[in-house]
């Protein structure tokens, strides 16, 4: 049976029930889908009342907004669902969908436009479903949230992250940037991470004095969100002086789908000094080190700092131009 939190009806029904009225609802069926699962009150309660008396009935609850959706469902569902997170499509599953040289071929699309699924399906509307989709996830459904209540200041801060990209971000420099307080970005910032929008690189620091140990780096889970948010659909790369950020922020957030999907248990950071030295990004697994720096010229020429490379065991070493991105973001290499 498939239902949608968006009907009326439906919202009526599993708002207030009991585990009879359910029993005889979903009488013959033995999975129920509901979608946007979120917009009913109570659904918590009532996926419990279904998963504790109607055993033989496995329900998938889904929704828009993660945020909500986890809200609404964490405390009484403790120990009874497993998650799954539900990305925009990943340059993995669109190499399985076309092959490999295609996907290359449409490489500078998915670095401007990204791959949420109208876009994907629709690249000759990819610009108006990108600010539909902005405007109707960004703002409007943020903007319901208990904590978020203007839209300017939710702007300021998403234009200014997704001008940082590859920059290391100050909640502080920030807060004066979009004349605020440090506390209200820092609430600010962590529920759009709870909403999947933006997530957070910390720095890794171990041993060495003059690490950067609090710093971080905010990337987007879609590259197309990112551009949207500032307005810049140009996919000539050639005449995109933010084609290094764009290169980092796809990598990174193909890289941590890929881990989730494979279910890769590794702690991700980058790393810098005060002395301005940096690498772009850190794998620690089982106290293995591997190092990534990220070049959009596929002739560019990297080496880790001695400073590190002194005091930390590396494993692994690479860097990951387009030539072979495959190696980093595509089928499974470890």
């Amino acid at each position: 049976m498939f239902l949608s939190g968006d009907e009326s009806e439906i919202r009526e029904m599993l708002s207030n029930t009991s585990s009879n009225r359910l029993e005889y609802f979903f009488s013959g069926y033995d999975t129920v889908v509901i979608d946007e699962a979120q917009e009913i009150k109570n659904i918590g309660s009532t996926i419990k009342l279904i998963t504790d008396k109607l055993k033989h009935i496995q329900v998938i609850a889904t929704g828009s907004s993660a945020f909500e959706l986890a809200n609404r469902t964490a405390e009484t569902l403790t120990g009874r669902k497993y998650e799954f997170m539900l990305f925009p499509l990943s340059f993995e599953e669109m190499i399985a969908e076309h092959g490999l040289v295609k996907e290359m071929q449409l490489l500078s699309l998915r670095l401007v436009f990204g791959y949420y699924q109208e876009i994907v399906i629709k690249p000759e509307e990819a610009a108006k479903h990108l600010k539909l989709i902005a405007n109707s996830y960004l703002y409007k459904n943020l903007l319901r949230l208990d904590n978020i209540r203007r839209t300017d200041l939710l702007h300021k801060i998403l234009k200014a992250l997704a001008l940082q990209i590859g920059s290391e971000v100050s909640y502080n420099e920030l807060a004066q940037l979009c004349n605020t307080d440090g506390k209200t970005i820092e609430r600010y910032i962590d529920l759009l991470t709870k909403a999947y929008i933006i997530f957070i690189l910390p720095a890794y620091n171990k041993n060495i004095r003059n690490e950067i140990k609090k710093g971080k780096k905010i990337y987007f889970w879609d590259n197309g969100i990112r551009n949207a948010i500032i307005g810049n659909y140009n996919s000539d790369l050639s005449n995109r002086t933010d084609i290094g950020q764009l290169w980092e922020n796809f990598l990174i957030s193909e890289r941590t789908k890929k881990n989730i999907y494979y279910k890769k248990e590794v702690n991700c950071y980058l790393w810098e000094t005060a002395q301005q030295q940096e690498i772009d990004y850190i794998e620690e697994e089982n106290q293995n080190l591997e190092v990534y720096e990220f070049k959009w010229n596929i002739n560019a020429k990297a080496k880790i700092p001695t400073t590190f490379s002194s005091v930390y065991n590396v494993s692994k070493f690479d860097v990951i131009t387009p030539k072979n991105i495959a190696t980093f973001i595509g089928q499974p290499s470890f």
